[in-house]
């Protein structure tokens, strides 16, 4: 069973419980749009249910610093490098976009790239900014020195998830957002399935010879590992690791931020994020026509099935998003008792 919550209701809570642990109320506000996004778009994996499980053991073991500064280490226009200074990744990930698109503006091209970052939740919302600008935003984000899949064929771990998102405007329809795990799927489906006492899928997890696993609580217990994008080698898997690769170059190497395979520990401490956003309108005129006609172009193509029109990534979220600001964002019972217990916001409505 859920509870609707009314979206504005929704967001004061998570900005109330942040502003308690010290954030700065602008900065809150941020964090709270980008965690809730999991939710209003239908991706309640990276939603409020990981503000208990994640955010608030952050401030609690002092993993990330509340009110800290993003500190410029160096800036030559068009690309610049800072330090998050372990600020909330969920604030300093949508920052990084908004000095990206800054600089898009003036130069065609903009490129922050953070070290010292924590968690940024869904890297699609951050990407999405850029797309509200009438830009192209891409975000890259590593997991620290955080270590979950191996390579294929191999039995240590080595990477992250490692999460990579695109976003593009698409006219009147609902912005182009590809955001995606580079692993087969991001660690909160496995995690949400075991919650749910349900199996996962073969394919998702393997054990250490590679026979398929398919109780997800064998994840946190260790006895099963996440599989790439692409799944097995002989379906693919040296692209969705190739993918994860790539996004170590562009989110760690590029800024010194911690690497997988070099870190001592595995914890996802020292993130590194790259958001990178391409001004197409300072460079050329029909930008926002031609995408779309693009999406729409997309959207338009004959389907297999009438009752199942063709899509793009982004537009059911965007749909969801939609219906939800308006009738409210459905929270599971228990996780709604949850926020209610954390939040007198919440108290005040339930």
């Amino acid at each position: 069973m859920t509870v609707l919550v009314p979206y504005p209701t929704l967001l004061d809570t998570v900005t109330g419980v942040f502003r308690a642990r010290g954030v700065p109320p602008d900065r809150a506000a941020v964090a709270a749009e980008a965690l809730c996004h999991g939710d209003l778009t239908g991706m309640s994996t990276h939603g409020v249910v990981n503000l208990t499980r994640l955010y608030l053991p952050l401030f609690d073991s002092g993993r990330t610093e509340p009110t800290a500064d993003m500190a410029v280490v160096a800036d030559l226009g068009a690309s610049v490098l800072a330090d998050a200074r372990r600020a909330l990744g969920l604030w300093s990930a949508s920052q990084a976009v908004e000095l990206a698109s800054a600089r898009a503006a003036r130069y065609g091209i903009g490129m922050v790239t953070l070290r010292g970052a924590t968690h940024i939740g869904c890297a699609g919302y951050h990407a999405a900014r850029a797309a509200a600008h009438g830009m192209v935003g891409l975000i890259a984000s590593n997991c620290g020195g955080q270590r979950i899949a191996p390579a294929p064929d191999g039995r240590e771990p080595l990477l992250g998830t490692n999460p990579l998102a695109l976003a593009c405007p698409a006219g009147d329809r609902p912005p182009f957002v590809l955001d995606m795990s580079t692993t087969v799927v991001p660690t909160g489906r496995v995690r949400a399935a075991a919650r749910a006492g349900e199996q996962v899928p073969p394919g998702w997890l393997a054990a250490d010879d590679g026979t398929p696993v398919t109780d997800p609580a064998a994840f946190d217990r260790g006895d099963g590992r996440l599989l790439w994008l692409g799944g097995a080698t002989e379906t693919g898997a040296y692209k969705g690791f190739g993918l994860g690769l790539l996004v170590e170059v562009l989110a760690a190497l590029v800024p010194g931020a911690s690497t997988g395979p070099l870190s001592s520990v595995s914890r996802d401490d020292d993130i590194g994020v790259t958001a990178l956003v391409f001004a197409p309108s300072a460079l050329r005129s029909g930008f926002r026509e031609d995408a779309a006609a693009l999406f729409g172009a997309v959207a338009g193509a004959k389907p297999i099935d009438p009752r199942k029109p063709v899509s793009y990534p982004g537009w059911h979220e965007g749909e969801r998003a939609r219906w939800r600001r308006v009738h409210g964002v459905p929270v599971p019972d228990e996780l709604y008792e949850e926020l209610r217990s954390i939040s007198p916001a919440l108290r005040a409505v339930g």
